[in-house]
């Protein structure tokens, strides 16, 4: 079991792909618009400062999230908010401001930060765009993320299954008058990273695959308009792998990430057998953090307004990733239904509750994020076996507990 603790920051600043050894003509040529602007352009960045470690007993945390916001936010404002990141911060001075240097050097200044402590400071997501990503490792590994959109109609079918079956596993989705989401795609890119060239693939080049893509999908019935999918399974799981093995021998691709609506998802890895179906569900419940094991001083300067005797509360997202192996036949892992019910029912036990005096799992045990999301994955490891693969849990927009398998 592996568990992390996301934080979540935003900063504003502005950048120019350019280097000094080409010309202005030369730079234009290489890296387009983000080369255009003499004195730079600017992006509304989203950073994840992602920590792992053990969780301490008496705290009941990996790292108090409080103290993550004290060392972060002071960073930020002194070398990356409202900047000019190509005169004002360096590296950035030599080599290119692209995502994945950016979340290089943040990972690199975020260490020094933490050193010393239990918790460790093993990645930073950055993401310049809701379309453009990514993520360096403490290990070395950096990642892009790209994503796409399109609109699509679809009927919910396998050929191979008789009109009866389809109806019985599919239900109103497998409709002949059809029905329609609009989709996102999401594809991480890995592979050996030059901090010169500063990204894993040529920006030209990959927004002409997700271009292509986008052309050949957008607005067109899945069943009758695409040639590619022609005699194959229309669900959401055979898409994720028709992307994926069709994309990575023109992508340095490592995982697709389709979703159809914001509450359900299908991870696939390009030659993999398996794969995975995420889906989302919420409770809301009210805490109070506090430990039994602590003196109301120590609670008090430890937990600081969590602390609050009458407690407080939140609307709690988590969301369930399951592994499975697809069926070629009908292009399933799971019945979507049977899913999503029983992460439902699990969140139920929370949802209106005071989860230190009216649950079970806190009744000697600060309700963390932490223990929340322990106490969740033992709930639904229940339900879906060895196969829950991985569970998050967002406490706020900012606050993320993942425990991967």
């Amino acid at each position: 079991m592996r568990l992390t603790v996301s934080k979540r920051f935003e900063f504003a600043a502005s950048h120019r792909y350019f280097l000094r050894e080409l010309t202005p003509e030369q730079n234009r040529a290489r890296f387009g618009d983000k080369a255009r602007g003499e004195y730079g352009h600017g992006h509304n960045y989203v950073a994840h400062f992602i920590f792992e470690g053990a969780v301490d007993e008496r705290s009941g945390m990996l790292i108090n999230v409080a103290t993550i916001k004290e060392e972060i936010l002071p960073l930020l404002a002194r070398r990356y908010d409202h900047k000019y990141l190509n005169a004002d911060t360096s590296p950035f001075d030599r080599i290119l401001p692209t995502p994945e240097n950016i979340a290089r050097q943040l990972l690199h200044d975020g260490r020094e930060l933490f050193e010393g402590g239990s918790a460790k400071l093993t990645a930073v997501r950055l993401a310049e765009s809701d379309c453009l990503a990514a993520t360096a490792y403490a290990d070395g590994r950096v990642e892009r993320v790209l994503r796409t959109d399109f609109s699509a109609a679809r009927r919910t079918c396998s050929p191979h299954l008789t009109d009866e079956e389809n109806s019985e596993l599919f239900g109103p989705a497998a409709s002949r008058s059809g029905h329609g989401h609009h989709y996102y795609l999401h594809l991480t890119l890995a592979g050996d990273f030059d901090e010169k060239k500063g990204m894993l693939f040529d920006d030209a080049e990959s927004a002409a695959v997700l271009k292509e893509l986008h052309n050949e999908f957008d607005h067109k019935n899945l069943n009758d308009n695409v040639a590619a999918l022609k005699g194959k399974p229309i669900t959401t799981e055979y898409l994720a792998k028709h992307f994926g093995d069709r994309l990575a021998g023109r992508l340095p691709l490592r995982k697709v990430r389709l979703s159809e609506n914001g509450k359900f998802f299908v991870e696939y890895n390009p030659g993999e057998s398996n794969a995975w179906m995420g889906i989302r569900g919420e409770f809301t419940a009210a805490h109070r953090l506090h430990s039994q094991q602590l003196s109301s001083e120590a609670n008090q300067e430890l937990y600081g307004k969590c602390n609050n005797p009458a407690g407080h509360g939140h609307n709690y997202l988590v969301e369930a990733l399951v592994e499975g192996k697809l069926d070629e036949r009908t292009g399933t892992l799971y019945d979507l239904g049977w899913i999503e019910n029983r992460l439902n029912e699990v969140l139920e036990y929370y949802n209106y509750r005071h989860l230190d005096l009216e649950t079970e799992e806190f009744r000697g045990k600060p309700s963390t994020g932490e223990n929340i999301i322990h106490a969740i994955w033992a709930r639904l490891r229940q339900e879906f076996g060895p196969e829950l693969s991985r569970v998050r849990l967002w406490e706020t927009a900012n606050n993320r507990f993942t425990l991967r398998k």
